[in-house]
């Protein structure tokens, strides 16, 4: 923050992006229109893909006729910044493609806007569509994540990008997150783990006939309605103790009464993933 300025997200292309390029192509007769919508379908090794998105403000002609996507991005400083990302000149290519095919032009110019948040400066790059990087690094990247989900794999945990992980549902899973674990089969919920995304895990249940971990009933309990929720496990003395609804209104940490009754204080926890498999995950 600056000014009263936050200089992210659509306030950044409102207040900088949209001005500078009405400047700058006011004198050829073209107009600049916030954002366009793009859903087309390409072919791959996979099968049909289909790709959806929003682009970032777009140079028009008088028609309304896509001339120039743009695809805007902020960073911390773009003093060493010399080329665009991959990744945002992968974002642009779809772009390109997509305003292309809907509007019936060949769309073959694009530009990457970034901003800088520190010294509120601009670096602007010029960009071709290149059909070799489209297929290599789009299509095929795109092709072979659909087939790992087709074939209910995980994809490898190296990933292209380290900032990838970040962002991926399975960072947990592979390791790659702040939560110990390990390698495991693509079936289960992990112990302890509550931020599974609603709709994914609604997903998931009704796919494998699953339960809920006691964790997640007690992340969503409007869902213990229609899921059955495994026990509590002690990892101690393998004591399961049966979850009731009352667990969603009660105070601390559940202890385990068989290790208590040895003067042990265990707080009862998940079942593991193996422990889940033993009785009905699938």
């Amino acid at each position: 923050m600056a000014h009263g300025i936050l200089w992210v997200g659509s306030r950044f292309e409102e207040d900088v992006v949209l001005p500078y390029l009405r400047d700058t192509v006011a004198d050829d007769g073209l107009f600049v229109t916030n954002s366009l919508y793009v859903d087309f379908e390409l072919k791959s090794e996979s099968g049909d893909l289909t790709v959806k998105g929003s682009t970032d403000p777009v140079v028009v002609d008088a028609d309304g006729t896509p001339v120039l996507p743009t695809e805007v991005k902020t960073k911390s400083s773009l003093e060493y910044l010399d080329e665009p990302n991959e990744h945002h000149k992968a974002q642009l290519h779809a772009y390109m493609v997509g305003l292309s095919e809907k509007y019936d032009v060949n769309v073959k110019r694009g530009c990457l806007i970034y901003g800088g948040r520190d010294a509120f400066d601009l670096k602007v790059f010029d960009v071709e569509f290149d059909e070799a990087f489209w297929q290599s690094t789009v299509v095929e990247w795109a092709s072979d994540h659909t087939a790992y989900r087709l074939d209910s794999e995980l994809p490898p945990a190296d990933s292209r990008f380290a900032w990838e992980c970040d962002f991926c549902d399975y960072r947990e899973r592979c390791g790659k997150g702040e939560i110990k674990c390990q390698d495991s089969a693509s079936h289960g919920l992990l112990p302890e783990f509550e931020e599974y995304p609603r709709q994914p895990l609604l997903e998931y249940l009704d796919a494998h006939d699953a339960k809920l971990t006691p964790t997640l009933a007690q992340r969503y309990p409007n869902l213990c309605e229609k899921y059955e929720v495994y026990d509590w496990s002690c990892n101690q003395c393998g004591t399961r103790i049966e979850w009731e609804s009352s667990h969603l209104s009660g105070d601390g940490d559940r202890l385990c009464p068989t290790c208590a009754d040895d003067d042990r204080l265990v707080v009862l926890s998940d079942p593991d993933l193996k422990e889940q498999t033993a009785n009905g995950a699938r």
